[in-house]
């Protein structure tokens, strides 16, 4: 009998806040064992023509995106990704959102950057900007200079409240995740809701929004993963029966930026085949 394929449809490369480049990406997760991979950098497509380039025999790519959004339902509202797959980027108003987006990231990391210079903290936009390569500038970025300059130890040190989780963290342009829904649906694409239930990166969102979005044409939930608990994990599941929605599971693979490997945790076919399905068929899978 035949093994199931692994499939990972969450993962970073430095077209945001990777540390791998998309080709090494893909060759990485080959290497993993993954027969199917997914690269979703933050609100950018930036990565998809060089992972394409570069995929190795044997290898599956889905293309898609993770988006920041919003929902205004609570005051101040809460931030929330959504995991975009296969959809059309030269779509118009898909496409400049994406745009506002990335530019609103840049003026948020400047503005902490300069937050920090002003109690003393010797790092440089320009390097910051440098380094991040062209990819979407994030906390992470900001994250590595102040452990290049020996200020903290780790990604995670420079997110707790002393630095980039609270004392020096600014608010940023997103997406109204409705419209988010909306735009991705209109662009061909399927929306998959991430990291649903993970209580330790902040405030989660009630279970009558996640229906209104099902009901909106939100695909699916994002069950396994790093930062969910099992007991959330079960919640996701749960939820996604009652309302229809199929389940996914995989790493956020972010290279050194985190400690999960790529594979860590992996999506049934069954849910795979729905999303590919689901997609208008415009952006396809691509494979080695």
């Amino acid at each position: 009998m035949s093994s199931r394929p692994a499939i990972d449809l969450h993962t970073h490369s430095t077209a945001s806040d990777g540390t791998l480049g998309p080709a090494e990406l893909v060759r990485a997760a080959a290497d993993a064992g993954l027969d199917v991979v997914a690269i979703t950098d933050h609100d950018t497509t930036g990565g998809w023509e060089a992972a394409v380039r570069a995929l190795p025999s044997g290898l599956t790519l889905v293309r898609g995106a993770e988006i920041s959004c919003r929902w205004h339902g609570v005051e101040p509202a809460v931030p929330l990704h959504l995991l975009a797959y296969l959809f059309d980027p030269e779509e118009p108003e898909l496409a400049a959102e994406l745009t506002r987006v990335r530019a609103a990231r840049e003026v948020r990391g400047e503005r902490i950057v300069e937050l920090l210079r002003a109690d003393g903290v010797d790092i440089s936009w320009p390097e910051i900007m440098a380094a991040a390569g062209g990819g979407t500038v994030g906390r992470p970025h900001i994250a590595a200079a102040l452990i290049r300059a020996g200020l903290v130890a780790t990604t995670t040190e420079a997110f707790g409240a002393d630095w980039l989780g609270q004392r020096y963290r600014l608010p940023k342009e997103d997406i109204d995740v409705f419209r988010a829904v909306s735009l991705v649906r209109a662009a061909g694409g399927v929306p998959v809701f991430a990291h649903p239930r993970a209580t330790r990166r902040g405030r989660i969102v009630p279970d009558e929004l996640i229906a209104e979005l099902a009901a909106a044409g939100l695909a699916g939930l994002e069950a396994d993963h790093e930062d969910h608990s099992p007991a959330e994990a079960a919640q996701v599941r749960g939820l996604a029966a009652e309302l229809g929605l199929l389940v996914t599971g995989s790493s956020d693979f972010h290279g050194t930026h985190k400690t999960v490997r790529l594979g860590a945790h992996t999506t049934d076919p069954e849910a795979y085949e729905r999303i590919v399905a689901a997609s208008s068929g415009v952006i396809e899978v691509a494979s080695g």
